[in-house]
């Protein structure tokens, strides 16, 4: 393998402004063309010796999934990769259109829809390579991102599990440089370029160590979607990984696309049934499997209680009395159905813990995220 070399510095500042893509970056990304790279020919759908497994969920992806691949195979660096798609019963032709303009990738076809947590364990199962890399359809690398994320894997004492700058993929706007949490586990975009290490990172792309990943157990299938980065980052930092954010390159996201709702529309936060439901549910799911017991025991009541009062404002707010029967209601009910395989789980997870109690809160912030975004953005409004 040719040495490694070193991704664009972004350089930008902690600051509220926003911060752009860089200047090159964005001029490859207006001036790119459909073709195969050079670098495509270290890409296959059966490689012999993988170092790094790509997998990319797919459902109706024929928007972005062109997008998507293609930055895959711009990568520089001449690194092994496979490329794994799982299409999750796609209605909109995506599949057939992977499989006829993708050679080399391998594309596994679910016949029904399992969710996106299920896709993943397939494709990672399927996985040959030292590493995966976690990638949304949605989501597009930059042309040194692979690069970069090898380079800071080979520079850890262990495994850990690492992601890049997130840009949005309209605006070309930093989001986040990985996630901090709130008590109630609400991720807050972190935006300082001296913080490495980070409570959480999105599951849009996501680099993790396979070895990490099949101890720590992938995704829950049960979570279906949402919030299993979260369990997986949360897991892996008890038993004593890191999460970290590299200082340089990044991705492009189309936030939303998959599921909808997600970001701001005219300064005003917009979001559907489906992912505040699962989002709020499998939150609740992680505090319960991941808190340390006095902190579950504080946390979990006062969470519960304010479940209810938002769920209570929303409903009177927006005049939708469902808002609370059908989200904050059975995301509470969730807990006392599923406490038997909460209680298990949680049990395995215990047995295994590395860091003390405390340690767990690095990268926490105290002040509630969704009180910061009421105050910028308003109440949100929810798509039923």
């Amino acid at each position: 393998m040719p040495p490694l070399r070193v991704g664009i510095h972004m350089g930008p500042v902690w600051r509220e402004t926003p911060v752009l893509l860089p200047r090159r970056t964005r001029t490859s990304l207006m001036t790119r063309k459909p073709l195969m790279s050079t670098n495509a020919r270290h890409l296959s759908a059966d490689p012999p010796d993988a170092l790094c497994s790509i997998c990319v969920a797919n459902y109706n992806g024929m928007e972005v999934i062109d997008d998507c691949l293609q930055s895959v195979l711009d990568q520089e660096g001449n690194i092994a990769c496979e490329i794994i798609v799982h299409d999750d019963a796609s209605t909109d032709g995506s599949a057939n259109h992977i499989a006829a303009r993708y050679p080399q990738v391998r594309l596994i076809r679910s016949t029904v829809n399992i969710g996106f947590c299920a896709s993943n364990q397939r494709m990672a199962d399927q996985a040959r390579g030292q590493y995966l890399l976690l990638l949304n359809n949605d989501a597009a690398l930059f042309p040194d991102a692979l690069v970069t994320l090898l380079n800071e894997a080979r520079s850890q004492t262990g495994p850990a599990i690492i992601t890049m700058p997130q840009y949005d993929a309209h605006s070309g706007i930093l989001i986040d440089r990985g996630l901090r949490l709130d008590p109630f586990l609400n991720p807050v975009p972190n935006l300082d370029p001296g913080r490495r290490q980070v409570a959480s990172a999105h599951g849009a792309c996501l680099w993790v160590p396979t070895e990490l990943w099949r101890r720590v157990g992938g995704f829950p299938e049960w979570f279906h979607m949402l919030a299993e980065d979260l369990y997986l980052c949360s897991v892996a930092r008890l038993e004593g990984a890191e999460v970290r954010v590299t200082a340089s390159s990044g991705y492009r996201h189309h936030v939303g696309h998959s599921i909808g709702g997600g970001r701001a529309h005219d300064t005003q936060l917009v979001t559907s049934l489906q992912r505040r439901s699962l989002s709020e549910r499998n939150k609740n799911f992680v505090m319960m499997l991941c808190y340390p017991l006095p902190a579950l025991l504080l946390v979990l009541p006062l969470h519960a209680l304010l479940l209810m009062l938002e769920g209570l404002v929303l409903s009177v707010v927006r005049l939708k009395p469902m808002l609370l029967s059908r989200i904050y209601l059975p995301s509470l009910w969730a807990l006392w159905k599923e406490r038997h395989r909460l209680f298990t789980l949680r049990q395995k997870i215990y047995s295994r813990r590395k860091i003390p109690g405390f340690a767990f809160f690095s990268g926490f912030t105290l002040l509630p995220q969704k009180l910061r975004l009421l105050l910028k953005h308003g109440v949100p409004r929810i798509h039923v």
